[in-house]
């Protein structure tokens, strides 16, 4: 068998104090080193997961945005499209396609009974007359083309110019659309 170490003096002792030994402090490190190394892998595991969920939301985020961008590019849309029905001159039109005809003045009912105001039937306004088509200046109504003709005879011109005698019936038109323009009071925008 061996003899047993003797105890180390000096220098000797000194720097095996500070030296560790190679047994029981090697095996005590183990566990710890797998412990740090677990816990970074599980940090970066997170981590990782949760860069995933944040860029799921900011393309989520995105798509969204777009979304509520064409959903406003609609509204608008419709917006448009509803006050431009609701001008007073649209909506008067619209009435008068739908067989409509403007109130009279209008009556009121107390609440005893009596009537306030002269009540009276609404009825429709005379049709304004429409302008009557007025005969192409190359081939009048009843009568066949003549390429001989010239514009003071009354007959087509050859270069294309209403005869003298039709102006007036155009200014007759004209004046017969003329009051029922004027008539239609200018279109006003709803009030808001």
């Amino acid at each position: 068998m061996s003899k047993p170490a003797a105890p180390l003096k000096g220098r000797a002792a000194r720097l095996a104090r500070l030296m560790p030994s190679t047994g029981p402090s090697t095996a005590a490190r183990t566990p710890f080193v797998l412990l740090v190394v677990l816990l970074l892998g599980g940090g970066l595991i997170t981590l990782l997961l949760l860069n995933s969920a944040l860029n799921e939301g900011s393309f989520r985020l995105s798509e969204l945005k777009r979304d509520t961008t064409e959903l406003t590019d609609e509204q608008q849309a419709l917006q448009r499209d509803v006050d431009g029905r609701s001008q007073p001159d649209a909506l008067e039109r619209r009435a008068r396609e739908l067989g409509m005809v403007p109130g009279g003045s209008p009556a009121f009912l107390d609440p005893d009974g009596t009537v306030r105001g002269n009540p009276i039937e609404a009825t429709a306004p005379p049709p304004s007359p429409s302008p009557s088509p007025t005969p192409s200046p190359r081939a009048p109504a009843g009568a066949a083309p003549d390429p001989d003709a010239t514009g003071a005879s009354g007959s087509a011109s050859p270069s294309g110019s209403a005869p003298a005698a039709e102006p007036d019936s155009v200014a007759e038109s004209d004046s017969a659309t003329a009051p029922t323009a004027e008539s239609t009071p200018p279109p006003t925008s709803p009030g808001r």
